[in-house]
This record gives structure tokens, C-alpha cells and sequence, in this order.
């Protein structure tokens, strides 16, 4: 008997094989940003059912189902059935944003997701925050341990939003019984991120404050991307820090950046920001000066002991970062133009520190005299 034609073949072949395995994922804040970078991986893989994209505006990954909302909307709860996963990406951790409505969108909206996900039969759901969380002090050891004692304070720009989306997570499978909360936390992001960490490799001058020990861990967004990715499919889970391994001094900064250091003593400094920002000169507050003054260094032991390793050194995402910010000038954390940037001259932090300090010591003393 003469075999079937290849074509007839494939195509029972096709017909009598199993549907895709994998779980199917729901991604918030989809279409822009570590959101988008991670719909289009988890829609490439083959350990991935189907990818749901959830965001206010379309993004550009076609092989995911999209939904068009904001995450706030109690009905985000229909839009999640069927999932067996939600990756919670949908927050506002932009130096411009008003802190209060940038508080509301990210408390809110993770509050709404949680709650969604467990009416929706979702058994997993995979929160994003920050190795912030831990804190930047003197007395932290180096590396942390996952495991380490949470002592941020709300003082840095959006800590105090991911502190409290922590304290949700702990808090929502006591409040709904099967669910699993899985809560990522990394280093300094690098990849497309503008933060008050980044801004600070735009300074013409590196501000050190006397008497701190800097200590430098960076994440790649690429390597936050395959960390969800393991913890989406429960190849880990808990509370798990990403990073790259070890860590940078501040003179090992300098030397690969380039960028001579500016010192300051510690009240200067920490003075001069509080009154910059109090004055609204600047977009980051003084507590985010702490994280440049202090490690907070931690092992991701957990993600290692899964078989995960980082595809990025320090040094590497250090590079990156470097390229990135090329050409864009900041001076304690506020970008400046080409023009005024060269006003700035080479003095930088310091010039608009004690500059701005100076200016807001007359201004209290002619309203004294009035």
C-alpha cells in the first residue's frame, strides 16, 4: 500500500495534535515600556497558551488578545477570565506625574487587579515593584537577603506607592484563598527607564555626599523580562529580587563613566535638595538622594537557585545606560537644554545645590524684613 500524500499527512498530523500547553497570561500595562517587551516574549513562547493584553491604548504585539481599559475599571474582572496568571505592570512611576494622582492610579489600580483576578478564578498574580523597597542605610549589609527586613520609607519618588502595593500583596491571599502572589522586585532598571537613578548619569558631575559608600546594582530590562517570565510559569515564586551579580563601587562608577564626583557634605546636600524640591525646581525629592549615598545590594538568590542567571554584568547595563543619556544634561534631577545646560557649566550639582539654597535663604530673609 502506497503511504498518504506529505499533505494529507500534515494535515492529520495537525488536526490529532494537542492544543498548545502553558498557562494563559494576562499582561496590564501592555503596550508600552517592560509591559510591552514582555507581551511580545510571552507571546513568542511556546510554553505560553495565550498572551491577553490589557492596557489603555493598543500595543503593537498582534499575537495578543487586546483589551482597551483602564485598570481601575472593576469590568477589567470579566476581561480576566480564563487567565490562570495576570503580570501586573500598570503603574505611573513618572517624575512629572502629580505625587498624589500618581499614588491613586498605582494603589488603585493594583488594589482593583487583585481583587479582579481572585473573582476571575486567577490563581496567580505577579506584582512589580523595586529593590527600594529594602532601603537605601548605612547598616545594610552587603548583599541583602531577599528575606531582609523592608525599611524604605515613603520619602523617594513612588516608594511609598510600592510599599503599599507590597503590603497588598501580602495582604491578598489572606484575603482571597487561592490566590498565589508572586512580588519581583529590581535593581536599578535600565533599558528605556527614566528615573531619578538614571537622571543621576546625566549630571556633568557625579554628586557624592562625604562620608556615604555607594554601592551600584543594575537590572536590564531584557533580564526583568525572563525573571516574570520564570515566575509566570512557576518556576519560582515568592518574593524574588533581579539583578545583575555583585555590584559596583562608586569609584569603579566613576572610572568606567568617566564622570568626575562633585562632594558635598551630608546637610548641604540633603538641605539644598529638600528646599530645591520644596520650591518645585526640581521633580525628585531628597529622600531619593539616600540610594546615592547607601547600598542596597541584594543576593536574588531565590531566581539562582531556579536555574535563572542574568544576561547583563554591571558593567554592561552600566554601558548601556551611558549611551542612553548621552546628550541629555540634568542637574539635580531637573533636565536643562543644551543652552542652559552649558550655563550650568561644569560645576553642575553643586552650582544648582547651593544656587538654589542660596536663592531661598534671601527670599526668607526679605520676607523677614517686610
Amino acid at each position: 500500500m502506497s503511504s498518504p500524500d506529505p499533505q494529507v499527512r500534515a494535515a492529520r498530523n495537525e488536526s490529532t495534535s494537542p492544543p498548545p500547553r502553558g498557562p494563559v497570561v494576562a499582561v496590564t500595562g501592555a503596550a508600552s515600556g517592560v509591559g510591552a517587551l514582555l507581551t511580545a516574549r510571552l507571546a513568542a513562547s511556546e510554553e505560553v497558551k495565550q498572551v491577553v493584553a490589557i492596557d489603555e491604548l493598543r500595543g503593537e504585539c498582534a499575537e495578543a488578545e487586546w483589551h482597551i481599559l483602564d485598570v481601575r475599571d472593576p469590568v477589567i474582572a470579566d476581561r480576566l477570565r480564563g487567565a490562570d496568571v495576570v503580570v501586573h505592570l500598570a503603574l505611573d512611576l513618572d517624575l512629572e506625574t502629580d505625587a498624589a494622582a500618581r499614588t491613586a492610579y498605582n494603589v488603585r489600580g493594583t488594589q482593583t487587579v487583585l481583587t479582579a483576578a481572585a473573582a476571575a478564578g486567577v490563581h496567580r498574580v505577579v506584582l512589580c515593584t523595586s529593590t527600594m523597597v529594602y532601603g537605601a542605610l548605612p547598616d545594610n549589609e552587603l548583599p541583602l537577603a531577599e528575606d531582609a527586613e523592608l525599611r524604605a520609607t515613603a520619602e523617594a519618588t513612588g516608594v511609598g506607592d510600592l510599599l503599599e502595593i507590597e503590603r497588598l500583596a501580602r495582604r491578598a491571599p489572606r484575603a482571597h484563598p487561592g490566590l498565589n502572589v508572586t512580588v519581583v522586585r529590581p535593581a536599578v532598571l535600565v533599558g528605556g527607564t527614566d528615573t531619578a537613578l538614571t537622571r543621576y548619569f546625566e549630571s556633568p558631575r557625579l554628586l557624592v555626599v562625604a562620608g556615604s559608600r555607594p554601592a551600584w546594582q543594575f537590572c536590564h530590562v531584557d533580564d526583568l523580562c525572563s525573571a516574570l517570565e520564570y515566575a509566570v510559569l512557576e518556576k519560582v515564586d515568592g518574593e524574588l529580587a533581579v539583578g545583575c551579580d555583585g555590584w559596583l563601587e562608586q569609584e569603579e562608577v566613576e572610572e568606567l563613566s568617566g564622570i568626575r564626583r562633585m562632594e558635598l557634605p551630608s546637610a548641604v546636600a540633603l538641605g539644598a535638595a529638600a528646599r530645591l524640591h520644596r520650591i518645585g525646581l526640581t521633580p525628585s525629592p531628597a529622600g531619593d538622594l539616600a540610594y546615592t549615598m547607601y547600598p542596597w545590594v541584594i543576593s536574588g538568590s531565590r531566581l539562582h537557585d531556579a536555574g535563572w542567571r542574568p544576561a547583563y554584568t554591571n558593567e554592561e547595563v552600566l554601558a548601556q545606560l551611558l549611551d542612553e543619556v548621552s546628550g541629555r544634561h540634568t542637574v539635580a534631577g531637573r533636565r536643562l537644554g543644551r543652552k542652559d545646560a552649558t550655563a550650568a557649566g561644569a560645576a553642575g550639582a553643586t552650582v544648582a545645590l547651593l544656587g538654589a539654597a542660596a536663592v531661598v535663604r534671601r527670599a526668607r530673609k526679605a520676607r523677614r524684613r517686610i
